[in-house]
Parts: C-alpha cells; sequence; structure tokens
C-alpha cells in the first residue's frame, strides 16, 4: 500500500505553536512516524495562515517555508517534491515526498510578482481562497458571491503561464464557473466532498464533479465528519458512499483523498490520523480490486502530479 494525501494543515500548527515537532503524536494528526506507517509516498503540506492573523503578509509564508524547512524535510527520508523527477525519485527510493502547497492568496496583497518568487521556493499548487472572499475571488462563505475579481483572473493565467496547479477547493460555486471560464490546465479540488451524498455548503455539486472528470483533475475526498455525512458518529462506510457516487459517473480514476488532518477538531470514528489509512485500504479491498484501491490510494494522484508537475 501506498498513500498520497493532497491536504494536511500540519504547518499552521507547528506556526501556532514553536514547540510542537513533526513527530508530536500528541498534538498533531500527521506525523513522521504516522507517515512512515501508513507508507506514505506523498503528503502535500498546506500554508494556512489562520484567520486569527490579521493584515496576512508574505512574510506570514516565508515563516511557513522556513517551518517546512526545518521541521519536515530535517528527516533524511522526506524529500521535498517540486518536480515529476522529484516525485519518482521518492518512489524510486522508497522516500516520502512533500510538496508545498497554499491554500488562500489572501497574503500575497494582490502583488502578482510573488507567485515567481513562491514557485521558485517550491510551491506547487495554490487554492484562491479560503472560505471567505479575498482580493482574488469569493469562497463559499462569501454573502456577495461576486465569483473573481480581474485581478484574481490575471492570478489564474499567470499560475497556468508559471505551471502552478490550481486548486477549487473553497470556491463559492460563481467562484468556480468563473474560473472554468479562464483555466486552461487540468486542476483539482484538494480537499472536498459530494454534495448529493452531504448537503453541506463546501461540498461539490455533481455539475463542478463532471467538470472536474472532463478536465482530467482530481478530487481529494476529505476525513472532515461533517463533510461526510451529517450524523454525529462518521465511518469509513460513509464516505465509501462518496467514493461509489463519483465512480458511477465516470471519476474512478479521479478520486484520491485529501484528508485534512490538522486542520479539524472533529474526526471520523475510525479515520482519525493519517496512521488509519491502513484501516481505510482495509475498508476499500471489502468492495473494489487492489488495482481500483491502489488508483484511489495514490495512483490517481501520482498520474495527475506526473502529468502536471514540471519535468525538472
Amino acid at each position: 500500500m501506498k498513500v498520497i494525501d493532497a491536504h494536511c494543515d500540519v504547518l499552521m500548527k507547528m506556526y501556532d505553536n514553536e514547540n510542537i515537532q513533526f513527530d508530536d503524536h500528541l498534538y498533531l494528526d500527521v506525523t513522521n512516524s504516522r507517515l512512515l506507517k501508513s507508507n506514505t509516498l506523498m503528503q502535500c503540506f498546506a500554508i494556512y495562515i489562520s484567520e486569527r492573523i490579521q493584515n496576512p503578509n508574505i512574510d506570514h509564508i516565508l515563516q511557513y517555508i522556513h517551518i517546512f524547512h526545518e521541521k519536515v524535510l530535517k528527516f533524511d527520508h522526506i524529500i521535498q517534491v517540486k518536480n515529476k523527477s522529484d516525485l519518482q525519485s521518492a518512489l524510486s527510493e522508497n522516500k516520502i515526498g512533500a510538496m508545498i502547497t497554499l491554500e488562500g492568496v489572501d497574503a500575497l496583497a494582490g502583488n502578482l510578482t510573488y507567485l515567481r518568487i513562491l514557485y521558485e521556493l517550491g510551491v506547487r499548487c495554490i487554492g484562491i481562497t479560503w472560505n471567505y472572499g479575498n482580493w482574488a475571488a469569493d469562497g463559499v462563505l462569501e454573502p456577495r458571491h461576486a465569483g473573481f475579481t480581474l485581478k484574481g483572473k490575471q492570478l489564474i493565467e499567470q499560475c497556468n503561464d508559471l505551471g502552478i496547479i490550481l486548486d477549487v477547493s473553497h470556491l463559492c460555486e460563481k467562484s468556480f464557473w468563473d474560473f472554468v471560464q479562464i483555466n486552461q490546465k487540468p486542476f483539482i479540488a484538494s480537499h472536498s466532498n459530494v454534495f448529493d451524498i452531504c448537503k453541506h455548503v463546501r461540498n461539490l455539486k455533481k455539475d463542478q464533479i463532471l467538470e472536474i472528470i472532463n478536465n482530467k483533475g482530481r478530487i481529494g475526498l476529505s476525513f472532515v465528519p461533517y463533510f461526510v455525512n451529517t450524523s454525529e458518529d462518521v465511518y469509513i462506510s460513509d464516505l465509501l458512499k462518496h467514493i461509489e457516487y463519483i465512480c458511477e459517473i465516470g471519476g474512478q480514476n479521479h478520486v484520491g483523498f485529501g484528508s485534512d488532518f490538522d486542520g479539524i477538531d472533529l474526526w471520523m470514528n475510525d479515520l482519525s490520523h493519517t496512521g488509519d489509512y491502513i484501516t481505510l485500504k482495509e475498508a476499500l479491498l471489502k468492495h473494489y480490486s487492489e488495482d481500483i484501491v491502489d488508483g484511489f490510494l495514490y495512483k490517481n494522484w501520482f498520474d495527475f502530479f506526473e502529468n502536471n508537475l514540471p519535468k525538472i
């Protein structure tokens, strides 16, 4: 079993508390030893500047990248993935790949020249918003639902030109369809589920899922319990309904996982940290062949990144 997970917020926890190290099971869902236990091939590490920080700026992003180097990359078996070659090296050398992503462009303050700097530092995927609006677009909880700004549309074009993958999780529906009109590259929803299965505003409608499939993108299903089921007790069996829904509309090769571990304060009953991917695999194998399960756990993401990361 190998695993690729498209979203976690462990950097935020280590930013908020400098005493937390990347093997602290008391505070973290994703740790070095749990990544080893689940045989993770690659973990995406989001830079999410908390709403608690007023007036976020580029310095906050650089501090997160510093923490990534100091606390995550200090382990010899963890390598940063910036390109296709790094990803293939992680696979062939049995290493853990680590990719930096940015969740919300608020801290860029509309300065698009920062995009190239972030690219040079290894940021390979950007989600445009968190839940609310910013200078680029509106998120799912922004009351105006106004879509993309002119500057936000320029952001899409520059990310396309630079080779930065774009992530539509958190966008409101108007922003999603504005995005589709401008974007020219395959894109992802790194941590979103199926609205028809669980009617939460953060989940994707059927036409959005079909658009991602048609665009050769990927959907990372989240383990946030209230994105999976509206009941108090949520289990892997509930998550399987989201997987099967996407498979039934032609998306078997477009499904992966983006746990959102360390960004949540409620957990599914049987899926509460990254070491529990072993339990998830066992549940999947009761319903799907090993080849299909490998697709869900890592191969679908691997193929996407292999096709959409720069060669070197």
